[in-house]
C-alpha cells in the first residue's frame, strides 16, 4: 500500500462480528474497481462492543495490508469512534459508513465521483430506509432541528454514509470539545456540498446500537454544542419577562392606589422579584452570546 492512499474508509464497529467478513470482501471488491494512484486503506474502529468483533478485526488485519484497526477501551459512540479513525486516516478522500451493510460498499465510488468533480462533502441520500418507524420519525425530527439550528441546506439528509476531502477532515479534527456531533463540524467546514441518491439495504444481522436514549443524547449534543439558538431563546425569555414585569408593576401600583388596605410590602416584593428575574435571564443570555 502507498504511504499516501487515495481513499480511506473509516467504519465504526459495534456488535457486527458476523457481518465483518462479508463486509471486508465487498469493500475490497468495490475499492479495487478504481483504487486511484495511491491505493486505498480501510480503518475499523471497534467501539468496545458486546461480541467478538475485535478478534475478527485482528484476524482480518493480519491478512490484508491495507486494513487497520483501532480498539477503543470504552464505548464512545459512533461519532467519537469516527473521530478516532479520522485521526490516523491518510487518504486524499475519506469515506465513513456503517458496519451493517445497510450502506453498500459498491456505492463508495459514486460518492468519490462527486468529490473529484470539486465538491468537498457528499452525502448519500436514501429514498427508502429500512429502519423502524420510531427511528425514521426520530431521524426526521433531527433533520428539521438541524435545518433550524445548523442552517443545514433544506432537503439534505445528514447520512452517516458520506465522503469528504482531507482538508475538511483536518478542519474537523481541530475540534477539542468533549461532545462530538460530526455533521455539525462538517457543515461548519464547507458549503460545497452535494447529495446523491443511493439504495438503503436491510441489516444482515443483529440490531442497531442506537437506542432512543442515544438518539436523544445525540440531538442534545447538536442543540447545545453547535448552535447558540438555545442561548438566544434564554435572552428572549429574559426580555419578555422584563416587559411583563413592567406591565405587572403598573397594574399592581394601580391596585395599590385603589386598595390601600393591601398588605404592606407585597407590591414592592412582587415587582422586585419579577423585574430582577427578567434581568437575570437577559444577562445570562448576553453572557451566552459571548461564549457562543
Amino acid at each position: 500500500m502507498d504511504a499516501t492512499p487515495e481513499v480511506t474508509v473509516v467504519i465504526p464497529v459495534y456488535g457486527s462480528a458476523l457481518i465483518l467478513p462479508r463486509l471486508i470482501d465487498r469493500l475490497e471488491a468495490a475499492l479495487e474497481q478504481d483504487p486511484g494512484p495511491g491505493g486505498y486503506e480501510v480503518i475499523f474502529v471497534h467501539d468496545c462492543g458486546p461480541d467478538e468483533s475485535w478478534s475478527i478485526i485482528e484476524h482480518l488485519v493480519s491478512t490484508r495490508p491495507w486494513l487497520r484497526g483501532i480498539d477503543l477501551r470504552r464505548n464512545a459512540g459512533q461519532h467519537n469512534a469516527i473521530m478516532a479513525g479520522l485521526s490516523i486516516a491518510m487518504g486524499r478522500f475519506i469515506v465513513t459508513m456503517d458496519d451493517d451493510l445497510q450502506h453498500a460498499p459498491e456505492d463508495i465510488q459514486r460518492l468519490l465521483v462527486s468529490l473529484r468533480r470539486g465538491f468537498d462533502l457528499c452525502y448519500a441520500q436514501f429514498p427508502k430506509k429500512h429502519h423502524s418507524l420510531w427511528k425514521r420519525a426520530g431521524s426526521r425530527f433531527n433533520d428539521l432541528v438541524a435545518q433550524w439550528l445548523l442552517k443545514k441546506p433544506p432537503g439534505l439528509y445528514l447520512s452517516p454514509f458520506r465522503a469528504f476531502v482531507r482538508g475538511v477532515s483536518e478542519e474537523v479534527l481541530r475540534y477539542c470539545g468533549p461532545f462530538v456531533y460530526l455533521d455539525g463540524l462538517l457543515l461548519q467546514s464547507t458549503s460545497r456540498i452535494e447529495a446523491i441518491p443511493v439504495e438503503h439495504h436491510p441489516r444482515l444481522d443483529g440490531r442497531s446500537g442506537y437506542s432512543l436514549r442515544k438518539l436523544v443524547s445525540l440531538w442534545l449534543q447538536m442543540a447545545t454544542s453547535f448552535s447558540i439558538v438555545p442561548l438566544r431563546l434564554v435572552s428572549l425569555a429574559g426580555a419578555t419577562a422584563s416587559c411583563l414585569a413592567f406591565l405587572i408593576t403598573v397594574i399592581v401600583l394601580f391596585q395599590k392606589i385603589r386598595h390601600p388596605e393591601l398588605a404592606v410590602g407585597w407590591t414592592s416584593l412582587i415587582v422586585a422579584v419579577l423585574f430582577m428575574g427578567g434581568m437575570q435571564l437577559l444577562a445570562l443570555g448576553a453572557i451566552g452570546e459571548y461564549i457562543g
